[in-house]
């Protein structure tokens, strides 16, 4: 009862402030208005932060928010549209049905409305929290980067780790077990080297390259019950293009899967998954944890000189929990040598019913590949196809999961071609995706022309991280590791 009587206070406020300086239209102009971010027609989590955004046109500007509640009026200031007072009220009203916007510019005392847009509510909430690492542009050196988390419902960030308290350290890798940071893993990389691992309140760190495997463990992803930790071992170069629409070329010279026990501190593979004569990498478990996807391409030998000629396809083994064992055949969901193209970073949704990755020309570096696009596989019937809603004219690869399947988050540089940002996409039972929009901010276009960071790995969350950055320091600082070895 308290709750309605609050809501239902907001509302009368609300209406009361808009009252005291409504417009009214007079005229009309047949254009959608110019606006930032591109929200025009976004569909929307209930729980999502205020998507505030600002008129490009210039002069007094307002906007008209319609929906089941009545009409609000909210004036622009500066151009931008500040939705905060309004949008918990609007959020709640209108679950399952859709906002009307309208911009108004003013002139000569009058005011026109542009063509109206919409934002579609969905009742499906996106998970509250996603982590990500924020690094500034450079490609052999770095000096400021940590593991941040956004709090989806608001525009608070916090930091999980910062490299501040190590040295100016590469961090990375970040990964958490059905997207609970209370089971989370990172690695660190050139001083104090490590992969740090929380598991029920404890951390450790482990010591990761063994006499058996190529490098360090790289690139992770959590079984489901939290007892095993699929790995990539890599042996990774890059090289860089002065004519070239993609800057730089990052490839691996060799490369293997692998899987980590974190109760035993032992690592396992099977022939299939580590072989001389294959480059295999971004493993992924299914949600039951009896299947292990991962990317593989026949090696090549002259690297880089015939890098161009690397192509991975999506396969799948068998994977036993009980013992840790594999099978003993590869299924092939997409043949990159019969399709022609490259696939990287496969992601199945938490319930089972598809698998999305990021497809390219050739390689599996998809950040540095303009091509790259997000492509989809029905895991019932085996159908591929792209996600073309989501998709853009460029960079668009890293993606995560909601834990109710509805919502996709993935990196993309299609706002100018140089740095990630993260979108949100809703993926109806259709499979298909809805139009994304960017992570909201309370002044987007100051937020993000200013920003000179990239948005790297957007992992979501279903808590805050509350892990102590103090523990983590001092355990890279003086902790000693464990090492890890191969299962015999």
């Amino acid at each position: 009862m308290r709750k309605i009587i609050s809501i239902s206070l907001i509302a009368m406020l609300l209406l009361a402030a808009c009252q005291q300086e409504r417009i009214t239209l007079t005229g009309h102009l047949d254009a959608l208005p110019s606006v930032y971010p591109d929200y025009r027609n976004v569909t929307v989590p209930c729980n999502i932060a205020p998507l505030n955004f600002s008129y490009l046109g210039g002069g007094e500007c307002c906007l008209l928010v319609e929906g089941r509640s009545g009409t609000v009026q909210i004036k622009g200031d500066g151009g931008l549209f500040d939705l905060s007072s309004a949008w918990a009220e609007l959020m709640e009203a209108n679950k399952g049905g859709s906002l009307k916007l309208t911009v108004a510019v003013e002139k000569n005392g009058e005011w026109a409305g542009y063509r109206a847009f919409q934002i579609h509510v969905s009742p499906d909430s996106i998970d509250p929290y996603l982590s990500y690492r924020l690094i500034p542009p450079g490609y052999r050196g770095w000096d400021q980067m940590g593991i941040y988390q956004r709090d989806l419902e608001s525009y608070e960030q916090t930091a999980i780790y910062e490299n501040t308290l190590t040295n100016r350290n590469c961090v990375n890798c970040h990964s958490y077990c059905q997207g609970n940071p209370d089971r989370m893993l990172f690695h660190s990389r050139a001083v104090f080297a490590g992969t740090v691992m929380l598991r029920g309140g404890e951390l450790e760190k482990l010591n990761t390259k063994t006499d058996s495997t190529l490098s360090a463990l790289v690139y992770p992803y959590w079984h489901p019950s939290g007892r095993y930790v699929a790995f990539s071992v890599n042996k990774t170069y890059q090289d860089f293009f002065n004519h070239h629409a993609n800057r730089i070329e990052v490839y691996d010279a060799a490369s293997d899967v692998v899987v980590y026990n974190v109760a035993t501190k032992q690592i396992a593979y099977s022939p299939l998954t580590k072989s001389e004569k294959a480059f295999e990498t971004f493993p992924t478990f299914s949600p039951d944890g009896k299947s292990l996807y991962f990317c593989t391409a026949e090696a090549v030998d002259s690297m880089p000189q015939k890098y161009r000629k690397v192509k991975y396809s999506l396969c799948r083994i068998d994977f036993h929990p009980a013992d840790m064992s594999f099978g003993n055949r590869v299924d092939t969901l997409y043949n990159a040598v019969r399709n022609g193209r490259s696939v990287c970073l496969p992601r199945v949704s938490p319930d089972g019913r598809m698998l999305v990755f990021t497809l390219q020309e050739f390689g599996n570096f998809a950040i540095w590949h303009k091509d790259a696009d997000l492509y989809a596989v029905n895991l019932r019937t085996r159908d591929c196809y792209p996600l073309s809603e989501a998709n853009s004219k460029d960079v668009d690869s890293y993606h995560s999961w909601s834990r109710n399947s509805r919502w996709l988050v993935f990196s993309s540089r299609r706002g100018d071609g140089l740095y990630t940002r993260p979108y949100i996409a809703y993926i109806g039972k259709d499979g298909k995706a809805r139009k994304p929009f960017l992570l909201p901010q309370q002044n987007p276009l100051k937020y993000y022309k200013a920003l000179m960071f990239s948005y790297n790995i957007p992992e979501l969350m279903v808590k805050k991280a509350t892990v102590s950055k103090a523990a983590i320091a001092d355990l890279l600082r003086n902790g000693k590791g464990a090492d890890v070895s191969v299962k015999k």
